[in-house]
Order: C-alpha cells, then sequence, then structure tokens
C-alpha cells in the first residue's frame, strides 16, 4: 500500500468520527499536559533557586576558612595559594563588628571588608544601585535588612553618606588589635543586596588608606577551570584550611530536584495511562466498527501488512498530536498559573519570578512519547484487525 493511500485511509477517523477523535487527542494531550506541567515546575524552581545564589565564576570559586574559630589567613598564606598555576584570583575578606553611623543615627552591624571582584564570586546578586568596583573606593553596598535599622528604604539610601568605627584589625602582634577605630572617612552607599543579614560590603582600597589589614576571616579563591576545582580544594585543605564549593551544593541541589521532577513525572503518568486506555479504547471501537470494511479490503486484495500500518498508522497519527495538544496546553496552563501566582505575590510586595522552564529538548521529548504511546496503544487492535479472516469479517454485524 503506497504512503498517500495508507495516508488517506488512517485519517478518515477525523471526517467520519470528528467528535470522537477530537476527544481521544485531547484525552492524550491533558496526560501529556500534566506530565509537562509539573516537571517544568520542578525544572523552574530548580531554575530561579540557582539564580539567585550562584553566577558563572562562583560556581569556579572555592570558600576557605581557618579550621579554628577565631583564627585568620595571613598574607604569607594568600601569597603561597597565588603562586598555584589553577588559581586564577583570591579575593581575601575581612569580617568584623562595626557601629555605623547615618543621618546620625547608630546602629551596630556585620562588615564584609572586600575587593572588586568578591560579590561576584560570591553569587550575590545587586539588587539595586552597583555593585564594588576600583573606580569607587569608597563604595559601601548594604542589606535590604540593614537598611531597616534606620527606617529606610534602601533605594532612597543610595547616594546617601555613612561612618562608622571598628575594631582594630591589625595583626596579632600589635598591642592596638581589638582597639576600636574611628574611620575618619566618609562612605558612600552605592548599591543594595536582598539579605536577612544585618551586614554590608565595604571597599578593600577604600579602607586601607585608614587601618591596615594583615590578616583575613575567609578567601574566595577563583579557579581557571572547573576541571581543576578539586585539585585545588584538595590542596589548599592539604594546607589545613577548611574548603567548601558553591558547584557542591549545586550538585547536591541538581540531584535533589531530579527526585522532585521524577515524582512530579509519576503523577502525571497516572493521567497518561488514563488517557491512553482511552486511546487503547477508541482504536477497539474503530476495529469493531470497520471490520466489514476490513473484510472488503482484504477480499479485494490488502495484505495483512497493510491492515496492520493502517491502524497503527491512525493510532500513531492520534498521539502525535496528542503530543503537540499536551505542549500547546501545558504551555498555556503553566504561563496563565504563573500569571496569576505573580499578581499574588506582587500584592504582597513581592517580586515577579517564572516558576516554570521548558526546555526545548523536554518539549521533543513530550511529542515522541506522545506519538510511542499511540504506536503502543495501536498495537494489539492493529494485530487484531490483521488477522481478522476475511469471510467472518464480511458476516460481521
Amino acid at each position: 500500500m503506497k504512503l498517500r493511500d495508507l495516508t488517506k485511509l488512517s485519517t478518515r477517523m477525523f471526517k467520519a468520527r470528528t467528535t470522537r477523535t477530537l476527544l481521544t487527542i485531547l484525552g492524550m494531550g491533558v496526560g501529556m499536559a500534566a506530565i509537562l506541567f509539573l516537571v517544568a515546575l520542578g525544572y523552574g524552581i530548580q531554575r530561579e533557586m540557582l539564580k539567585t545564589i550562584t553566577t558563572a565564576d562562583s560556581l569556579l570559586s572555592l570558600d576557605v576558612y581557618p579550621v579554628k574559630v577565631g583564627d585568620y589567613i595571613n598574607l604569607e598564606t594568600i601569597e603561597k595559594i597565588k603562586l598555584k598555576e589553577e588559581v586564577a584570583h583570591i579575593s581575601p575578606v575581612f569580617s568584623t563588628k562595626i557601629q555605623a553611623k547615618y543621618e546620625n543615627v547608630v546602629s551596630d552591624a556585620q562588615a564584609e571588608i572586600v575587593d572588586d571582584q568578591f560579590l561576584n564570586l560570591n553569587g550575590t546578586k545587586i539588587t539595586d544601585g552597583k555593585g564594588i568596583t576600583g573606580e569607587n573606593k569608597n563604595g559601601v553596598v548594604i542589606s535590604s535588612t540593614f537598611a531597616k535599622l534606620f527606617n529606610k528604604n534602601p533605594v532612597d539610601m543610595i547616594g546617601g553618606e555613612l561612618t562608622f568605627s571598628m575594631a582594630s584589625p591589625e595583626n596579632k602582634s600589635d598591642s592596638k588589635k581589638g582597639k576600636v577605630v574611628n574611620i575618619e572617612k566618609i562612605f558612600t552607599i552605592i548599591g543594595v543586596v536582598d539579605s536577612k543579614e544585618n551586614s554590608l560590603y565595604i571597599n578593600k582600597e577604600g579602607i586601607s588608606e585608614a587601618v591596615n589589614i594583615f590578616e583575613f576571616s575567609q578567601l574566595k579563591i577563583k579557579c581557571r577551570t572547573a576541571e581543576v576545582l578539586e585539585k585545588v580544594k584538595s590542596d589548599v585543605t592539604e594546607m589545613g584550611f577548611y574548603v567548601s564549593a558553591v558547584s557542591d551544593m549545586v550538585k547536591q541541589t541538581d540531584k535533589f530536584f531530579a527526585m522532585v521532577r521524577i515524582v512530579l513525572g509519576f503523577f502525571g503518568m497516572i493521567a497518561l495511562i488514563v488517557s491512553s486506555i482511552g486511546m487503547f479504547n477508541t482504536m477497539t471501537v474503530a476495529l469493531l466498527e470497520r471490520t466489514e470494511e476490513i473484510g472488503i479490503m482484504k477480499a479485494i486484495g490488502a495484505y495483512n501488512k497493510d491492515i496492520l500500518a493502517m491502524f497503527v498508522f491512525e493510532s500513531t497519527v492520534m498521539g502525535f498530536l496528542g503530543g503537540v495538544c499536551g505542549v500547546i496546553l501545558g504551555i498555556l496552563g503553566a504561563e496563565t498559573f504563573n500569571f496569576l501566582l505573580n499578581i499574588v505575590a506582587k500584592r504582597m510586595g513581592g517580586s515577579a519570578i517564572s516558576i516554570f522552564y521548558f526546555p526545548v529538548w523536554f518539549l521533543g521529548f513530550i511529542v515522541l512519547s506522545s506519538t510511542f504511546v499511540g504506536f503502543l496503544t495501536g498495537i494489539i487492535p492493529a494485530r487484531k484487525a490483521s488477522s481478522t479472516d476475511p469471510l467472518d469479517a464480511l458476516r460481521y454485524k
């Protein structure tokens, strides 16, 4: 049988049984849409979560801390690590408690004295304003929680000036260490980060003009490639430091959300099974309705393989159309749900997000899976139709 004839015979159900065929395709579409909706939800939540905690550079970075609480990392150690060819950059951090003064109001806060690459390596996103750079030596980035202590909107504080005092960060042999030092300098608030911690980030270049820092509480090490990350981690650990990597957390997150997607996909499979039963029922009814027609076709020379191909092709086409319908319904349903969710979020003071993500490969997988399910559900009715005796088929009423 020619492909043109096969296609013509297999698609007659759209004219002869239009309503039943469309409902069957819609049923398959709903099943595939359920899988797409739930799995895309898992992908979307994972994507939004990773966007808030990582940047491209943070995936290449390592966090280095002293093993003992209260210890510091000295300049000599930093120079040793810099000699490693796998290391692209080291961003030292000095953490200290400060008393910040803004518009004659004084408040305690946690200060992180950092260089211009730390925020990017740390995956910290600037929500308003700009980050620390070499051009703004006196720039300070504050957290949203820090702004609340002054009963201010964080955005309104950008451009404002503040001063502060801090414990002297001189080395351990210095008798001044631990004494309060008033920084005789005015710093300008240049950016805001969304954080629940009462903290601010101060440009190391600006503070070094007032006090000397020889020891640091943390290092951010940026590796040249992802392939050398584990080697650098192992080498620094052997030097007696605690080392962690954002990439390790990302891997654990990927594993967790992989399980979440499997669970969500399982619930979607239930809807698909119900849809498959509906398609199988449609093909079985089609077989009974066309038994006499099958007998006539065989009587005039149609082969068993022609009858088999006709029924399988018909169910496969319905499966394919069900997959396309499922993709459309799944995306429309997700976009509608996301739109309504963002309306609620904005009314409650939140920001708009997209909690659904549709990888192109997964959309193709949905269509192919639906086509394959259609193929499978048509095999049994097709085999039964092809094996029907022509005389029995002609006598069938």
